[in-house]
């Protein structure tokens, strides 16, 4: 990205920046976390990999449980202020983790969290109970990661028939698989009647999603990457809406907590 960005021509403008802070990254104690030292100075290495001087999104990948919040935020105001990084998102937070984000942000008066990044597909819905709620009643945008559940829901089963396997002969597709196969099939042989393929429908069933801004697509190809923009092509009516429920249930009752689990 770094050598391609430094081609010029304005390209740098024209792409949304997105890149992720908490793995390790060393075997030292501050190689890893959301503390102060490691945001900044991953941030810094990034602009240098990327050959760039701002990130356009930057995302803790998971919650730090041992750095609180104010200091989470003081590091993430250092580096708006430096114009080193626009906007700062999440991934993988509960709801909770959610408020509490927002709260601690607020008080410091600043814009706090614009986006979590989560697991969500029609595979996987716990999402559904807190997460997007709390998303939803802070304005964060939800981007799901997963949106076809590693391939499970992009045909695996027909795919196998035709000794395409992909990625769908392992991790986490071969797992639903396992699990789930009676309801792929039905999801597969629905999609056939409807005329798209299971991966557009997959992914335009999230684009339905009040909370979603947009899921996370996976191209290898550019021929992939075309193939995906199908999905904009694709109006689910609210009977295959229903019948998508039926197939893949949402958690307990449906919808938000506690609804979902206790009225």
């Amino acid at each position: 990205l770094g050598r391609w960005f430094a081609q010029g021509g304005g390209r740098r403008d024209k792409v949304v920046l997105a890149t992720k802070v908490y793995g390790k990254m060393s075997d030292w104690p501050n190689g890893r976390g959301l503390s102060a030292r490691h945001l900044i100075q991953e941030c810094e290495a990034s602009l240098r990999r990327m050959q760039t001087d701002w990130i356009d999104l930057y995302q803790m990948h998971h919650v730090d449980r041992n750095t609180p919040w104010q200091e989470i935020w003081q590091a993430m105001e250092v580096l708006t202020t430096q114009g080193k990084v626009r906007y700062v998102g999440s991934s993988n937070f509960a709801g909770w983790h959610l408020v509490r984000a927002q709260e601690a942000a607020d008080r410091r008066h600043f814009l706090g969290l614009v986006s979590e990044q989560c697991i969500y597909n029609l595979l996987t819905r716990y999402v559904e109970l807190e997460v997007l709620p709390a998303a939803q009643e802070y304005g964060i945008g939800i981007i799901p990661w997963s949106p076809l559940h590693g391939g499970a829901l992009a045909g695996a089963l027909r795919k196998l028939a035709a000794g395409q396997s992909g990625r769908t002969s392992s991790g986490r597709a071969e797992e639903a698989l396992r699990q789930h196969r009676p309801a792929i099939e039905a999801y597969e042989e629905l999609c056939a009647q409807l005329g798209h393929d299971p991966a557009d429908v997959g992914i335009a069933w999230l684009l339905a999603q009040p909370a979603v801004t947009a899921p996370i697509i996976g191209p290898r190809t550019l021929d992939q990457l075309d193939a995906s923009l199908n999905t904009l092509n694709v109006t689910l009516t609210p009977e295959v809406l229903t019948r998508l429920d039926e197939l893949f249930p949402p958690v307990g009752k449906g919808g938000p907590g506690p609804e979902a689990w206790a009225w």
